[in-house]
């Protein structure tokens, strides 16, 4: 004859028992949460005092202090020290011409600590653009461009492989005694740049690391020479270069390779 099972809990088996709740102790707790809460809101608000004063540092050359303070308090008209958005204080300095990096803190009691950094123009890009040190175009329709500045021009999208290979290049010539005055990549992936006597290196789209290291090695003894003489030098070369003379005519010099691209 079938049964049905037993549920009921044997005897001896132990039963679980809640912890009892002390509901008196949570109250007290609750309220002291509550009264801690409350006391950090009243010193939030005693703290957000108007601000009064904007500290601005930085080295400024092409960036006016005026417009950086005036950015400022675009943005602190209609907050208090504690509930100034910082990061929008930041992005409205930064926007301005010339800026690379702010740094934005609070200065107690009642002011603000603003700090900029400007950049630094390493090399103009085609006819109005400014590059800085990172190969980064911050500038594409300056007002102002020094005259002792480069200029680099490239498909678009490739200031920061161009601006890269100037500063290795411009680098090298320096200690040879050149300057580099011109440095361009045009659609086919071909280099060419102008030193500051006039002299146009060509280097072609192929190995052009290895046929600059060969025309600082061997060609640049005869431009060191006879600069005013020439008009170009052809690295486009196996295992030689050519020159191009200003009067007429053109002298290669190394193997007797053809001309690559």
């Amino acid at each position: 004859m079938w049964k049905r099972p037993q549920n009921r809990r044997k005897q001896n088996e132990p039963r679980l028992r809640l912890p009892a709740i002390n509901w008196r102790r949570w109250g007290i707790t609750a309220a002291t949460l509550a009264a801690l809460i409350a006391s950090i809101a009243a010193l939030c608000v005693f703290l957000d005092q108007p601000i009064q004063k904007v500290l601005i540092s930085g080295r400024f050359q092409r960036v006016s202090p005026g417009d950086v303070e005036r950015a400022v308090k675009d943005r602190v008209r209609s907050s208090g020290l504690v509930s100034i958005d910082l990061d929008a204080v930041r992005s409205a300095v930064a926007a301005l011409p010339w800026v690379d990096t702010v740094s934005v803190q609070r200065a107690w009691p009642r002011g603000l600590s603003v700090s900029v950094v400007e950049q630094v123009a390493a090399a103009r890009w085609g006819e109005s653009g400014l590059l800085n040190t990172r190969g980064e175009l911050f500038a594409s329709q300056a007002t102002h461009i020094p005259p002792e500045l480069a200029r680099l021009s490239g498909p678009p999208g490739t200031q920061g492989v161009v601006a890269a290979r100037y500063l290795a290049a411009q680098g090298r010539l320096i200690e040879a005694g050149m300057h580099l005055t011109a440095l361009r990549l045009d659609e086919r992936g071909a280099w060419e740049l102008d030193l500051a006597d006039g002299i146009t290196v060509r280097l072609g789209s192929r190995q052009v690391d290895e046929r600059f290291e060969r025309f600082m090695i061997t060609a640049i003894k005869l431009i060191a020479q006879r600069a005013q003489d020439i008009s170009y030098v052809d690295m486009r070369y196996s295992n030689g270069f050519a020159i191009g003379w200003r009067s007429a005519g053109t002298q290669r010099a190394g193997d007797d390779g053809g001309k690559d691209a």
